[in-house]
């Protein structure tokens, strides 16, 4: 009987089930979006329980596109938004609050205290992390302080803090029946609160911001050969598969791509961006405004190691300029709008949103958009509107290059906007190299189910896994020396006007 892997892929705006045979071809998808709540201005909250419940429709969705039982699969592997925090009784499964999402700037005054008190970087050497809003811990301590009923329990040791993979994992191996309570070490690495080098929660941190170690998970392999869980009988797969594979949405992307050695990079256009370099078995410090993170652990295997730009919005602009703005009807329909013009017309828009991630990290940045006149049209906006997103690449991968003493030569690329031709070809233009996406483009979810299967023996190694990576199409820059240099020099004009707009 063949059998094949399952993938949850918690995403920021949806959450997906994916099955994948042995070539890592997709058999069935099933996909529900859930509300984005937004209490306050820069505040983003997700309802967990509204997750949960669309995570077990969607596995029973692709189940029954697929005409196939939980019986015919291996086993399950988990992939999610990285950084958005829950925390919930671990008696009765119920969250204390809203999961509070990665891109949400509510600790702003936690991190500025903490900034003020020892520095931006006080935590990077152990952590690889500068103190920003993006990440866990801050988050974490906001819930402490602001629930008085977590803050309690927490101290007695029935609330549990996750992220959304740790949220998911202990509801599909048992919940308050016993449900596994588990990180894996490249999501534990985007808390600010694990050391680097030891794999283990920092005491030291902790204690600075009040965080008790009983209410965290245990930090465990990505790919772990002794599984966390099986899935239950009355559960969503109606039967026991093994729970074995977790990887943050980014470096699951990495491990999709089978960017294994070392020197190899992607990057995934979604909600935000992400570029990640494969640096191998040793961290390396970024010393330009990137940040040190777990790519991978292969069960026992030596922790793997990548330097990664974090940009916070990039579709998630294309869905501001539908949303909010209401210039287009679908995402896909901002193609023809920028084609309907030759280029931006001196525009430029920094979606600063929620500040700026890499390389700058200023949390008191806000959103522009300069150079406007009255020759600019809804076409050249939204025409800078995609080109946003290559100019912030531009930032890191000009950042990556400096880091890693190595000029990046090839741009693996994924998400769902590498299907948009204009954004592909402006990136190769003014990075300047071939700019690569792969056959299968559903590299996130690929990534989990590559995890569970290597755990499981599916897979035998990651040599095992490069034969079914294959390319679909290439962009080449077709841009000169002096467009490029003109066009990146008014983006970092732009850039210099969101600066200091928050006190």
């Amino acid at each position: 009987m063949t059998k094949y892997i399952g993938a949850v892929d918690q995403g920021t705006t949806s959450t997906r089930f994916i099955i994948f045979d042995h070539q890592g071809n997709i058999i069935s998808v099933d996909q529900k979006e859930h509300e984005q709540i937004f209490p306050k201005p820069g505040w983003v909250e997700h309802d967990p329980h509204e997750i949960w419940m669309n995570t077990q429709d969607v596995i029973r969705g692709a189940l029954t596109k697929a005409k196939l039982t939980g019986n015919d699969l291996s086993a399950i592997g988990i992939t999610n938004q990285r950084e958005t925090t829950v925390v919930w009784n671990k008696h009765t499964g119920k969250p204390y609050y809203n999961a509070i999402v990665w891109q949400c700037t509510r600790t702003h005054d936690i991190c500025k205290d903490l900034i003020q008190q020892g520095g931006q970087d006080r935590f990077r050497e152990k952590t690889g992390l500068p103190i920003a809003t993006y990440f866990s811990g801050p988050k974490k301590k906001w819930l402490l302080d602001h629930i008085p009923e977590a803050k309690k329990d927490a101290m007695k040791g029935d609330a549990l803090f996750g992220t959304m993979e740790t949220w998911i994992i202990w509801w599909l191996t048992g919940g308050p029946n016993g449900g596994a309570h588990v990180t894996d070490v490249s999501n534990a690495s985007r808390t600010m609160l694990m050391d680097l080098h030891t794999l283990k929660w920092d005491t030291e941190i902790l204690s600075l911001l009040g965080i008790p170690i009983q209410s965290l998970p245990r930090i465990v392999s990505s790919s772990d050969n002794n599984p966390w869980g099986f899935t239950l009988k009355e559960g969503p797969l109606n039967s026991q598969v093994p729970v074995c594979g977790a990887l943050g949405d980014q470096q699951s992307a990495l491990m999709g791509q089978t960017c294994f050695e070392k020197g190899e990079a992607k990057n995934t256009y979604g909600t935000g961006c992400f570029l990640l370099l494969n640096t191998g078995t040793k961290p390396i410090q970024s010393k330009h405004g990137l940040i040190t993170t777990l790519a991978y652990q292969i069960s026992n295997q030596p922790p793997v190691y990548c330097l990664e730009g974090s940009i916070a919005i990039a579709g998630a602009l294309v869905q501001w300029l539908r949303d909010n703005l209401s210039m287009i009807k679908t995402a896909k329909d901002i193609e023809p709008l920028a084609l309907s013009v030759e280029d931006n017309g001196g525009v430029y828009c920094v979606p600063a949103f929620s500040g700026l991630y890499a390389p700058y990290w200023r949390q008191d940045a806000r959103g522009v958009i300069a150079g406007l006149t009255r020759y600019v049209n809804k076409g050249h906006l939204a025409r800078a509107v995609l080109e946003a997103t290559a100019y912030q690449t531009k930032d890191i991968v000009d950042a990556m290059n400096k880091d890693s003493g190595v000029a990046l030569t090839r741009l693996k690329v994924d998400g769902g906007m590498v299907f948009n031709n204009i954004l592909m070809q402006f990136q190769s233009d003014i990075l300047n190299v071939p700019v690569i996406r792969p056959k299968i483009s559903e590299t996130t979810a690929l990534g989990a189910a590559y995890a569970a299967g290597l755990a499981v023996g599916v897979w035998e190694n990651t040599d095992a896994l490069k034969q079914y990576w294959a390319v679909d199409k290439i962009w080449e820059s077709t841009m000169s020396n002096e467009k490029r240099e003109k066009g990146y020099a008014g983006w970092k004009k732009a850039v210099e006007r969101t600066l200091n707009w928050i006190d």
